[in-house]
């Protein structure tokens, strides 16, 4: 991965959480290292044997004084490069190496497939790359990602390639099946007159994959904090394709309007860094400035209509509730850290229902306006802060209403 891994924010008895900083992405280096260099990782399945592998993992192991076990490592390289296409393909290059006659190998990965690349039409060796003998400069498509024979950089992978997270998580995707790409279908889009939205986009397609069924494997479920690592690279990449959509799209999205100072000004944005950008990043997308700006634009509007809000309320999630409690023992093993879906799926059902208390069900007399924002803690568990306007007929006035909404309550445990 590309990004930089932040490993501070894990000291300490808290869960653990995985977050990077900086421009997520990924890239692959040559099939052989540089004269004299030692092979990285993805090297292993060219440049050395299985019995060179189990001695060098277990120099590593001894070096990085871990708990790995070199058979359990040597028996999951024998099974990728049995199973997996992608190291089928290496295996092949590997044999063209061992004839110092032959001229210099490419390998290709295919980024456009002829066939559906679902579950159970998992692609071949021959959809998946081809060897390039030669320099190759005529070959390659959009997508296509060349592996040298030999080279100093690293060569970076598209998000869209349908083997990016193949190639970053082989042991999630040990048959080397296809990831996401901009060509799948809906299933309906032929029953249906669907005409803009014909195909599925990414957030649709890592939804599905991490959606949890009864009558799939738990392979993603059970990975603890590799799914972690997994979420996170999905959400970059697909805050990518929309920042790339934007990017491409600035005529669409009036840009000439939103580059003019006095308009800027008048909007909220006095920064100076924020006027004259060459890409400019409407209100749509989540955390933008313009977005940050019409929030509370927005909010501003609710307090100049309802006046100053009479409660403030936090609503903190806790992982000890029931609900999640009960959830995680139908798996042994999982904590709270290792399902952040689950989490904020029940964090969400129980801040609707409490806004619905507040509001409809007039915990607090009538109310007239609310206002809330969701942050994430240090550890990543949500909490929300609510703004509720009263009626002004119901508004606390004496400290005996005071009492009656505010009280102080120790627990037993």
């Amino acid at each position: 991965m590309g990004g930089q891994v932040d490993k501070t924010i894990n000291r300490g008895r808290g869960p653990y959480v995985f977050r990077i900083n900086g421009q997520n992405h990924h890239k692959i280096g040559s099939l052989l290292p540089p004269d004299g260099a030692q092979p990285r990782f993805t090297q292993l399945y060219v440049y050395d044997t299985h019995n060179e592998v189990e001695n060098r993992i277990n120099s590593l192991t001894n070096n990085a004084e871990s708990d790995l076990d070199p058979k359990i490592v040597d028996g999951l390289a024998k099974m990728l490069n049995q199973h997996n296409p992608l190291a089928k393909v290496i295996r092949m290059a590997r044999e063209r190496f061992s004839n110092v006659e032959m001229q210099p190998v490419r390998v290709r990965l295919i980024g456009t497939r002829s066939k559906d690349g679902r579950q159970y039409n998992l692609p071949s060796t021959n959809e998946l790359a081809a060897l390039i003998v030669g320099n190759g400069e005529n070959e390659g498509g959009q997508r296509d990602v060349i592996i040298e024979e030999k080279g100093y950089g690293l060569r970076r992978i598209s998000e869209n390639h349908p083997s990016f997270m193949a190639l970053q998580y082989p042991l999630l995707f040990p048959y080397g099946e296809d990831g996401y790409r901009i060509d799948i279908p809906h299933s309906d889009a032929e029953s249906t007159t669907r005409k803009k939205k014909t195909t599925v986009t990414m957030r649709e397609y890592y939804a599905f994959r991490l959606m949890e069924r009864f009558h799939e494997a738990l392979t993603l479920i059970l990975c603890g904090r590799l799914r972690q690592q997994l979420i996170v690279d999905a959400f970059t990449c697909l805050q990518e394709v929309r920042l790339d959509y934007i990017r491409l799209n600035q005529k669409t999205i009036r840009k000439e309007v939103l580059c003019g100072l006095t308009d800027a000004v008048s909007r909220g944005d006095t920064t100076p860094a924020s006027i004259g950008r060459r890409v400019v990043l409407p209100s749509s997308f989540t955390g933008g400035p313009r977005y940050m700006v019409q929030n509370y634009q927005d909010a501003m509007a609710i307090c100049r209509w309802a006046g100053p809000p009479d409660l403030f309320i936090t609503f903190t999630c806790n992982p000890k509730w029931p609900e999640i409690t009960e959830f995680l023992a139908n798996i042994p093993g999982q904590q709270p850290e290792d399902r952040p879906d689950v989490v904020v799926r029940v964090f969400k059902i129980k801040l609707d229902e409490l806004i619905c208390d507040l509001t409809t069900k007039e915990h607090f007399w009538r109310t007239i306006a609310v206002i809330y924002t969701i942050e994430f803690q240090k550890r990543g568990l949500p909490h929300a802060h609510i703004l509720l306007f009263l009626h002004p007929d119901d508004k606390p006035i004496t400290p005996d209403d005071i009492d009656r909404i505010i009280c102080a309550e120790l627990p037993e445990m």
